[in-house]
């Protein structure tokens, strides 16, 4: 559907459940928005490749509250566990409100209010051998429109290198490949948003710095969109010049960049900055942070918390909220 507050370019309004593409968690937010890469205790981090699911996190429950702009609202869940024999699996759960929104009938009656939501219930295994990790997700998708809903079978596939040495790790995935089981009433079939990243998150030795580059939609070049009813600057004829699209804004914004400044065990600070956001969302005269995405992680006591301000348009940026904790050691006493 096309209410996806962070609809972009020519993905943006082409695909069914485009929702499945926003950042699941703060620490993903703050990073560019995407990242398949940094391996850490975050579970929230499996909805984004999971391969990145491991050993920390395993018992720890993560909930996470996104505050988008006007009344759109995201709520996400993940939990973590590992098994003998069967691999190590993630639970996700995510939902995505709209707000309400006023029906009127073709005379322009009001016929009351109606509202628009999404879920999406993921489950993901994983196997580790070696320095890599496989693994894969299947999730079912439900999108709702005043009582109109279309559901969706999906299913991400991911791969990880972790260095046995160094803090360097490689991750590859194809998310959100499927099948629009069931469309909205009256409508046809839709393609799902299909998103093939590859990305690296490497801290150098002795620098409290980790860097992480990642590149999406790699399944398509061209991914710059030109709006044909914006009106170009003139030349000196007076004539319109026309924006041209170039192979290396092509290139650049499949491209997200994020850092994390790490402060102690308990304390880092991240930046990202996503490219085709940045493109796409802002305005002739300003960007208003578009693309650009400031967090924090705060571990107290045996909660993590994390917050980030994504940039989104001039008019406003989305907050994300996530907290962590172990289950397994909830209800354990000290000894």
């Amino acid at each position: 559907m096309g209410f996806a507050p962070a609809a972009t370019a020519q993905i943006g309004g082409q695909q069914a459940f485009s929702f499945l593409n926003l950042p699941p968690g703060a620490k993903t937010a703050a990073l560019g928005g995407v990242n398949v890469s940094s391996r850490d205790s975050d579970p929230t981090m499996f909805l984004s490749n999971p391969a990145l699911l491991n050993s920390e996190m395993d018992g720890r429950l993560a909930l996470s509250f996104v505050d988008y702009l006007a009344d759109i609202k995201q709520s996400t869940a993940a939990y973590a566990f590992n098994t003998e024999k069967a691999g190590r699996f993630g639970v996700g759960l995510s939902y995505l409100s709209y707000g309400s929104f006023q029906q009127y009938d073709a005379a322009g009656n009001a016929l009351g209010e109606f509202s628009v939501n999404e879920y999406a219930l993921s489950v993901a295994d994983s196997y580790t051998q070696g320095n890599f990790t496989v693994a894969g997700t299947a999730r079912l998708a439900i999108s709702g429109i005043a009582g109109n809903h279309s559901v969706a079978a999906l299913a991400d596939v991911g791969a990880v290198f972790k260095h046995p040495e160094q803090d360097f790790t490689v991750g590859l995935t194809a998310r959100n490949v499927g099948y629009q089981l069931k469309p909205y009433a009256g409508a046809g079939r839709e393609p799902m948003p299909l998103d093939v990243q590859i990305g690296t998150s490497i801290k150098p030795e002795h620098m409290p710095l980790r860097f992480s580059l990642t590149a999406h939609h790699l399944q398509q070049l061209d991914i710059v969109y030109l709006d044909p009813n914006q009106r170009g600057q003139l030349d000196e004829s007076g004539e319109e010049v026309k924006k041209k699209k170039t192979l290396g804004d092509k290139i650049a914004r499949h491209f997200a960049v994020g850092g994390e400044l790490i402060l102690g065990k308990n304390l880092n600070v991240r930046v990202g900055y996503n490219h085709l956001q940045r493109r796409e969302l802002r305005l002739d005269n300003t960007s208003g942070g578009a693309g650009v995405s400031f967090g924090v992680m705060l571990r107290i006591s045996q909660f993590q918390l994390d917050y980030t301000r994504a940039g989104l348009h001039a008019s406003g940026a989305a907050n994300y909220f996530t907290v962590a904790r172990n289950l397994n050691t909830l209800f354990t006493k000290t000894q």
